[in-house]
């Protein structure tokens, strides 16, 4: 049945193909084909899709750093770019952001040893070894560089829980910071100068090194800038620089000890004329002058109180060099990966290190990868890396409420639990504490406070417990003697 039916639809489809053939011409034809073609609308007109069918399609698209972006500025390998700000009409600063699976130290450890390995100046330190806020200046070029853990928002099956977030903002023709150095025209040549009223030219800095080994009476190897009257009334007669000529450390003296807070005047003055407050280190010395002013209310850096805590004790026990802490040798691996061997505060920082005195991995302290050295230090700091040489013997067990019910501070709680035993151990040094000495009478210790120049000079004003110790004094006594 179906096979008698075949030959009668082929006939049927014949015939309509020779019907349209016959009509191509016909203006029915012509509609017909009209209608199957492109509406011609759509070529002026193109089709606008929605901010969110746009957004959706260059989602995927990869972001590009700009142009412009400085070549000297390092990026880390294992990042990639999600977002560049344009430069904002305030500064001229550009920011970008970037993401890393790697963990968050790491990320800036790289950067420290990046800028000081390509001579960056450092204008502010991170205050957390897990990131924070790293600036750095390169001639015209300031960056700085943010590195914050985050977790990770709706990750898939596949991708890390927790990411890093590294923010990188820049900014040209920045202005540069201006730093107390010598002219060539400020150092003086000769032996003995008659000084203007307005200079110190004869009064003797028995900091200084090298220039003034074969004069009997030195002068200042720096006019940094005018010194008032009453100033100049205040420096030691040159007839008493021969006598300490020859012996290290060399006594120093500071113009400014005044303005220092009343109650910690003489520690300073002590110190200094035991020549302990060393503010640049021995290889940096080489390259510049020595300053006559401490600054007592500047904010003492962690590298700065490593190079006088060293300098301290070691004059100290200048006729006991088994109480000396060694400087270590360039032989050795640096403990921390941002003090290479050529700090020049690598000595001390490292014998702090290898004696087991200060936090890093050598006493099992993994997350103590970064010293940090230009950052401020703080309170519980001071306690934490001076009281060994006080005690020389292990530290007491401690908890939060031994701590509360001793010293009795209301903030107790945040306090780092590795300062905790410190901090016991100096209460029981009764009015030989540190704590008293240097912060008075107080119930709130405010353990991330950074400390003071002044602070910390009074800190090592004395080493030793209750029942036995010595102070600077004793060793100024032993030193003339």
């Amino acid at each position: 049945m179906v096979l008698c039916k075949r030959p009668a639809i082929l006939v049927s489809l014949a015939v309509l193909l020779t019907s349209l053939t016959a009509c191509a011409n016909s203006p029915v034809a012509k509609k017909f084909q009209q209608s199957l073609a492109a509406d011609p609308r759509l070529k002026e007109n193109p089709v606008t899709f929605s901010p969110n069918q746009v957004d959706q399609q260059q989602k995927g698209a990869k972001v590009q750093l700009p142009a412009d972006f400085p070549q000297d500025i390092p990026l880390y390998q294992n990042a990639n770019l999600q977002e560049v700000k344009p430069a904002s009409s305030e500064d001229g600063s550009v920011l970008t952001r970037w993401l890393s699976s790697d963990p968050s130290n790491i990320i800036a450890s790289y950067y420290q040893q990046q800028f000081q390995a390509n001579n960056w100046q450092i204008v502010q330190q991170p205050t957390d070894q897990q990131g924070g806020v790293l600036e750095a200046r390169h001639n015209d070029l300031q960056v700085k560089v943010s590195v914050q853990p985050k977790s990770a928002t709706n990750p898939a099956s596949n991708e890390p829980q927790t990411a890093t977030e590294l923010l990188i903002e820049y900014v040209r023709n920045a202005t540069a910071t201006t730093q107390t150095t010598p002219t060539p025209n400020a150092q003086a040549t000769t032996p003995q100068t008659t000084p203007t009223p307005n200079t110190q030219a004869t009064t003797p800095t028995p900091n200084t090194q090298a220039t003034n080994n074969t004069a009997t009476q030195p002068s200042d190897p720096q006019l940094i800038a005018p010194v008032s009257p009453k100033d100049s009334t205040t420096q030691p007669s040159s007839t008493s620089e021969p006598k300490n000529s020859t012996v290290t450390p060399e006594s120093q003296e500071f113009s400014d000890v005044n303005k220092a807070p009343q109650e910690l005047r003489q520690y300073i003055q002590d110190l200094a004329t035991l020549g302990v407050l060393p503010l640049e280190s021995n290889a940096a010395k080489s390259n510049s002058s020595t300053k006559n002013q401490l600054e007592p209310a500047k904010i003492i850096t962690r590298r700065e109180y490593a190079r006088w805590l060293v300098a301290a004790n070691n004059a100290m026990y200048a006729k006991n060099p088994a109480k000396q802490i060694r400087l270590a040798s360039e032989s050795v691996q640096p403990a921390f990966s941002d003090v290479p061997k050529t700090n020049p505060d690598f000595g001390a920082i490292q014998g702090l290190a290898e004696a087991g005195l200060i936090p890093s991995p050598l006493s099992g302290d993994s997350t103590a990868v970064l010293f940090r050295p230009d950052a401020p230090l703080t309170r519980e700091q001071l306690i934490l890396w001076k009281i060994p040489l006080d005690t020389r013997q292990a530290l007491p067990a401690a908890n939060l409420d031994t701590v509360k019910q001793t010293w009795g501070f209301q903030d107790a709680a945040k306090i780092d639990p590795q300062a905790l035993r410190a901090i016991l151990a100096d209460y029981q040094n009764g009015e030989k504490s540190n704590i008293r000495r240097v912060f008075g009478y107080t119930t709130l210790f405010q353990p991330k406070k950074p400390v003071t120049r002044a602070e910390a000079a009074a800190a090592l004003w004395y080493f030793g417990t209750l029942s036995e110790g010595v102070s600077a004094q004793d060793a100024l006594k032993l030193k003339r003697s």
